[in-house]
């Protein structure tokens, strides 16, 4: 209940002066106003949503007062609102109705019934409009308007208690985390021991502190049987990669960081997704504007240095490609950056696929040199060794020198991939069923092409709105120069959009699936440093 009442109140659109004396606090009770306004804000809230969905249900048909069921001999009127074309099908329903109102679209339709007509009867479902005339439904409404302003106000008063609820939910959190940790201590009489893990780059501040408090610290290093926790450090440049890789999977801890790879990889994913110099600058633009609010946090400013490196990155990439908004260069000096034509699907096709292959060939490097000290590192040199030689064969024209290297690989599979000694029926049924994923890296370097195919995708939208435009533009002299102007931003904008969310997508997916699926073995979890939770308090 502490969690959902802190999390409503933050929600709220405005907030007060925080409060910072406990002496003024009394957690039952602000928890009960809380909840109290949360409960009330909601039963206020469906009842406006009701009413005001009857209210549009009811004004096509005017303010009227329903008879009492006596003067109908206790029928029921029904009311439909039927379109002129399907008025034929309630002739034949063989109910007694008539059409009150007709209008250019639809018909009126009052219906006379003891029970609500059977769906299948009408062609349309009925209108509910209830028993409570128009004027009054507006009434209610406006009554549930004021009291929700009221609730509302009521809550934003209530805002004034954030810190201190804050501070309710860290010490709480503090409590249960001191008494985990308490289960790793051992007390006997005046000896007291604990055990944790620590940080290397913090164990010389550690053996600072038991030498000036004249404890005993003894430091080991964990062993094969052991699984520690994973600590992740990285610069705030390249930062953004951890928060990426964090939100995914963390490594294991004997595993690698893969923090780098990832930053640099989707960052040249996006660019070549996103294949324009507008685009670029116009993310670019959004970043700055958002600048300062990224800065409150650490997370939020590794990922503004992402930002930039992915502005940068969509820059020097849409030069290359000669795209600008979906235009040549406006000035000849850009225009002879221009390297890659991503109307030549020959050459484009054959890069994808090489960033896809060296992608994965990296991913299996890694691999091996995390499996170095077992036989199974020889396993993912060969699938290396393969995908290498089969690129370099289809891009050159495949001889004899790349199948009997790409053979070597796979044999390298077959024997390796098992991390089982001798050689045995067991070691070639492993690598037998290893070999199964040939088909599986065919598939994951092919689903690089998916760079081409999107960044073809956005160019051609740009083009094709840019020619829209022009079309309109010199069909409707005087008035198509506005037309033209709202095509061109409707169409970039929704193209924009488009290419930002693919790009987000999919260069996080060849990261987190392809790529992790070759060079990630074992999932762990990351380390938490004991320690108070502090509360800053803010004002609005």
């Amino acid at each position: 209940m502490l969690k959902r009442s802190l999390q409503y109140l933050l929600s709220s659109p405005q907030k007060r002066r925080q409060v910072t004396r406990e002496q003024q606090f009394d957690l039952d009770k602000v928890l009960h106003e809380v909840d109290h306004n949360r409960q009330h804000r909601i039963r206020l809230s469906e009842k406006r949503d009701f009413l005001d969905k009857r209210i549009k249900d009811l004004e096509p048909w005017g303010e009227f007062t329903l008879p009492d069921l006596a003067d109908l001999n206790h029928e029921r009127l029904w009311f439909y609102l039927v379109p002129n074309y399907k008025i034929q099908d309630v002739e034949q329903s063989h109910l007694p109705w008539t059409v009150v109102h007709r209008d250019n679209r639809h018909a009126y339709v009052v219906a006379i019934a003891e029970q609500e007509p059977q769906a299948s009867i009408m062609p349309v479902p009925r209108t509910h409009t209830g028993h409570i005339p128009l004027n009054q439904l507006k009434e209610q409404l406006e009554d549930a308007e004021i009291q929700l302003e009221a609730v509302e106000a009521e809550r934003e008063a209530l805002t004034r208690w954030i810190f201190l609820l804050q501070q309710s939910v860290a010490s709480t959190e503090d409590k249960a985390l001191l008494d985990d940790i308490s289960d790793q201590t051992q007390n006997y009489n005046e000896l007291f021991a604990l055990q944790g893990w620590v940080s290397v780059r913090d164990s010389a501040q550690l053996e600072a502190f038991a030498e000036n408090k004249g404890l005993v610290l003894l430091l080991d290093d964990p062993i094969d049987s052991e699984n520690p926790p994973t600590l992740l450090k990285n610069s705030i440049a390249v930062g953004g990669g951890q928060e990426v890789v964090s939100f995914f999977q963390t490594p294991n801890y004997r595993s690698w960081d893969p923090s780098r790879v990832v930053f640099f990889s989707f960052v040249s994913f996006f660019a070549i997704i996103m294949s324009d110099v507008g685009y670029s600058l116009l993310f670019g633009a959004i970043l700055a504007w958002y600048w300062k609010s990224m800065a409150r946090s650490e997370s939020g400013r590794r990922l503004r240095a992402m930002g930039v490196a992915l502005t940068g990155a969509g820059v020097f990439w849409g030069a290359l490609v000669g795209s600008y908004f979906g235009a040549s260069a406006p000035i000849s000096a850009l225009g002879q950056l221009k390297v890659f034509d991503l109307n030549d699907f020959d050459s484009m096709m054959a890069l994808s696929v090489s960033i896809g292959a060296l992608h994965l060939i990296l991913a299996n490097l890694v691999m091996a040199w995390v499996r170095r000290s077992s036989n199974q590192a020889l396993s993912s040199v060969g699938w290396a060794v393969s995908v290498g030689s089969a690129l370099m064969g289809w891009l050159t024209d495949f001889t004899m020198t790349h199948w009997v290297v790409f053979g070597l690989g796979l044999t390298l599979v077959l024997l390796f991939s098992t991390p089982a000694k001798g050689f045995g029926v067991a070691r070639l049924i492993s690598g037998l069923l290893a070999l199964a994923n040939v088909t599986k890296i065919f598939g994951d370097v092919l689903s690089y092409l998916r760079l081409f195919a999107l960044g073809l995708a956005s160019a051609s939208l740009a083009i094709t709105f840019n020619q829209l435009a022009a079309d309109v533009g010199d069909a409707l002299p005087g008035i198509g120069f506005l037309l033209h102007i709202l095509i061109l931003l409707a169409g970039h904008l929704l193209n924009f959009v488009l290419t930002v969310v693919s790009g987000v997508i999919h260069g996080l997916r060849l990261n987190l699936i392809e790529f992790y699926n070759w060079s990630l073995a074992d999932e762990g979890y990351p380390f938490q440093p004991f320690s108070k939770q502090e509360v800053t308090p803010w004002i609005t």
